[in-house]
């Protein structure tokens, strides 16, 4: 997989060289002295990367011409290298990116959220999101880095008499993604069989990921994926943000699709037990099923929390969409508290503002986030907050539910105030969801995280793990161990361990990217700021338009953003290339190396 190999050897290099200076080189000519075309080259006028005809598994597009649409989109002198256009054919966009003096064309929007990735950051033959991170191979379209699971579809781009033309299949620019092929299984099984010769646990991102990247590299064999959820694959992190959604909306994959690729989904199945010498999982209800190679991705649980009244109504945890719909419900025009300023706390404490009568944020610390933005961020999104009405009471823990029949009414915190609660969400941290496994004999930490090597295999072999339940080494520290409970993240494991599994030696090298949505406003992180020493900011904190550097020893090790895209996914490129930025190199004051001069 792009972006999973072994870490360069780090080179220290100033940030406005890596991140300003655009490629200048003269366009490849050709022999008639015209920009390379394609179809001066290439049999039938074919892409080097493929056509349209065969880029997508989603859908099987005929050859009739009328499915199709050609179109001159600029001329060749329009475009210089490393710039990309947004263009339109009539019956869609695309994509227009000039790289090397050759043209390709590719979606114009992430497959993941939708982002326009003209705004995006193109490097080396891919094109990372600017929202997200996800990265692109513009050749082929493959994703290469997460989140998100499906990739671009490619369209055939030529030049007649310094015209740009674009030849793309109707159907592939309306779905703007491609669902790379897959195998099938090729096994005759009884799906009561209890034998798969891959079992994953966990119908998350690395769980999902993990499945369809074997079918991806043509594994044949049975795969079994068990999930305690009673739902498909879902959306997690939406939950949080937009907490009306229904399960259906936030499903990740279909029964359809999982049918259609041979992955089977047992759901409501708690796994109690693992015998690794056997080989064999059991469940809560006396199953067992014998696996061949094992992948946990069990993912977090709530941290659980000492108050009285444990027993009263409309608390939540919000781990599904029922709870997240239950929440949005029973805060209509009430009073909402959020115990705990983790990132779902925050989210939904945002969310519930339009709704609810009053929110109030009881939090630990003095300033939410501080750990992983710092003081200074951490107090701006904290204004941002309370100019949308929510209440902190912060240096504080709650003491105990006080309930009317049963149902909550008021929380009472250990400084004595106490405060009116018609529900009441916990988002106060988590931990692994491991303690099936103490018996096992697969290693964990004290913390209960399983500790896996770079190649997401744990101390057992055929048994791998990965997502928030592992810590593994970050080629971007050194391979420092590190548990970093990112959705990226856990697409990366899901991967990598998939590849490890049929033989594909891959180890993991991405860099940690994350995001979260509060009042309309995202905030983008990439690097590990674990034990940052210093925070550099640029821009200004109280219109929420700035960018943050978090360093260490004189290195920056991690970014932070509101409102400054593609920034943050310019320095994940620079962090993925193995190079250093320095704290020097991010003083100045200079803001005109983030802006984006590639595009059009």
């Amino acid at each position: 997989m792009g972006g999973c190999l072994s870490k360069p050897k780090p080179v220290e290099v100033k940030v406005e060289l890596t991140l300003l200076d655009k490629e200048k080189e003269a366009d490849v000519m050709s022999p008639n002295g015209k920009a390379s075309p394609f179809s001066d080259s290439r049999p039938n006028g074919a892409l080097g990367h493929g056509s349209d005809e065969d880029a997508s598994a989603t859908f099987r597009p005929s050859h009739k011409p009328r499915d199709y649409v050609e179109a001159t989109v600029c001329h060749v002198k329009d475009l210089e290298n490393g710039q990309m256009r947004e263009v339109d054919l009539g019956t869609g966009r695309a994509l227009l990116i000039k790289e090397h003096g050759e043209f390709s064309a590719i979606g114009h929007k992430c497959p993941h959220y939708g982002a326009p990735l003209v705004k995006g950051v193109l490097s080396k033959g891919r094109i990372r999101c600017p929202w997200h991170g996800a990265c692109f191979d513009i050749a082929t379209g493959d994703i290469e880095d997460f989140p998100g699971l499906d990739s671009l579809p490619i369209f055939q781009v030529r030049v007649e008499k310094d015209r740009v033309i674009i030849r793309a299949n109707k159907q592939a620019l309306q779905t703007q993604r491609r669902t790379q092929a897959m195998s099938k299984c090729s096994a005759v099984i009884n799906s009561s069989t209890g034998f798969s010769h891959v079992l994953i646990i966990g119908a998350g991102p690395a769980g999902l990921v993990c499945a369809e990247t074997l079918r991806q590299e043509g594994f044949t064999d049975r795969i079994v994926m068990v999930t305690m959820d009673k739902h498909l694959p879902f959306d997690r992190p939406k939950l949080s943000k937009s907490l009306e959604s229904t399960a259906e909306q936030l499903r990740l994959r279909s029964a359809e699709f999982l049918q259609t690729h041979d992955i089977e989904l047992l759901t409501e199945k708690e796994v109690v037990s693992v015998d690794v010498k056997a080989k064999t999982v059991t469940f809560q209800d006396g199953f067992k099923m014998e696996y061949r190679k094992l992948l946990i991705a069990t993912g977090s649980k709530p941290k659980p929390l000492n108050y009285i009244g444990k027993d009263v109504e409309n608390v939540f945890h919000p781990r599904n969409p029922e709870d997240a719909n239950s929440i949005a419900r029973l805060a209509n025009n009430k009073n909402a508290v959020i115990v705990g300023t983790s990132f779902i706390g925050m989210e939904v404490a945002a969310a519930l503002t339009d709704k609810a009568h009053s929110v109030s944020v009881i939090g630990r610390e003095v300033i939410p986030f501080r750990k992983v933005f710092g003081e200074k961020v951490g107090k701006a999104i904290m204004k941002l907050f309370e100019t949308n009405r929510v209440k902190f009471y912060m240096l504080n823990e709650v003491s105990e539910m006080r309930g009317h029949h049963g149902q909550l009414k008021e929380v009472v915190l250990k400084s004595g105030k106490v405060l009116r609660a018609d529900v009441c969400v916990i988002g106060a941290g988590s931990g692994p969801a491991t303690a099936f496994l103490k018996q096992s004999g697969v290693h964990m930490d004290s913390k209960g995280f399983i500790t896996v090597t770079k190649t997401m295999q744990t101390n057992v072999e055929g048994v791998f793990a990965g997502g928030d339940v592992v810590t593994f080494p970050l080629s971007l520290r050194n391979n420092k161990k590190a548990n970093i409970p990112h959705w990226q993240m856990a697409h990366v494991h899901g991967r990598v361990a998939a590849l490890n599994m049929i033989g594909r030696p891959t180890e993991v090298k991405t860099v940690p990217y994350f995001w979260s949505a509060m009042f309309g406003k995202s905030i983008r992180y990439a690097g590990y700021g674990d034990g940052f020493d210093d925070v550099v900011i640029q821009g200004d904190l109280d219109d929420l338009k700035f960018v943050a550097f978090y360093t260490k020893s004189e290195e920056v090790v991690a970014v932070a953003s509101m409102n400054y895209d593609p920034i943050v996914s310019r320095v994940a490129e620079v962090f993925g290339s193995g190079k250093t930025i320095r704290k020097r190199d991010v003083e100045t004051g200079d803001m005109s190396w983030l802006i984006d001069k590639g595009s059009q």
